[in-house]
């Protein structure tokens, strides 16, 4: 009857077996990637991305902070289980700036990504051949060291490593 019917026709469950556990394909490093921190985004209009994001959105925004030394001003919008960082220029040698010259209406400059150890990192990927666009990290938005990878060496986006 159906019992017998509903027995026969249950779907088979394989499982992958291997002489080497998955981990055993997996380079060991002196550092490990973490979570995502934030999704940064270029904007040509800080008071209209923060009003979006806090008075249309609901979302909590944090006030503007300026960095000289990056050439930005950074506003954090807090999302739970990440932030977005919008981005506006500060100064005219701000790469924000020229990133907008390109892209009037804005859009995602950057993904920053935590490490557990930068130095490491850096030298590491330093022999892999992925360019850092600094010789030493930076104090980013957070107060902690941070250094960018070149975007031809990581598919066409810009990757902030942040010290975890």
């Amino acid at each position: 009857g159906l019992l017998s019917r509903v027995q026969t026709s249950a779907p088979t469950v394989r499982t992958l077996s291997s002489s080497k556990s998955f981990s055993q394909n997996i380079p060991s490093c002196l550092w490990k990637l973490g979570r995502l921190n934030h999704v940064a985004i270029a904007v040509p209009d800080l008071e209209k991305a923060q009003s979006l994001y806090k008075d249309v959105l609901g979302a909590q925004v944090s006030e503007t902070v300026a960095l000289p030394e990056h050439g930005v001003y950074t506003v954090f919008v807090e999302l739970g289980n990440t932030k977005l960082e919008l981005l506006h220029p500060l100064g005219e040698k701000s790469p924000i700036a020229s990133f907008l010259q390109k892209n009037k209406t804005g859009g995602m400059h950057h993904i920053c990504i935590e490490v557990d150890d930068i130095k490491a990192a850096m030298t590491e990927l330093k022999k892999k051949k992925i360019r850092i666009l600094s010789e030493e990290p930076k104090i980013g938005a957070h107060g902690k060291p941070v250094i960018f990878l070149h975007p031809k060496d990581c598919h066409g986006v810009l990757v902030e490593l942040e010290q975890a």
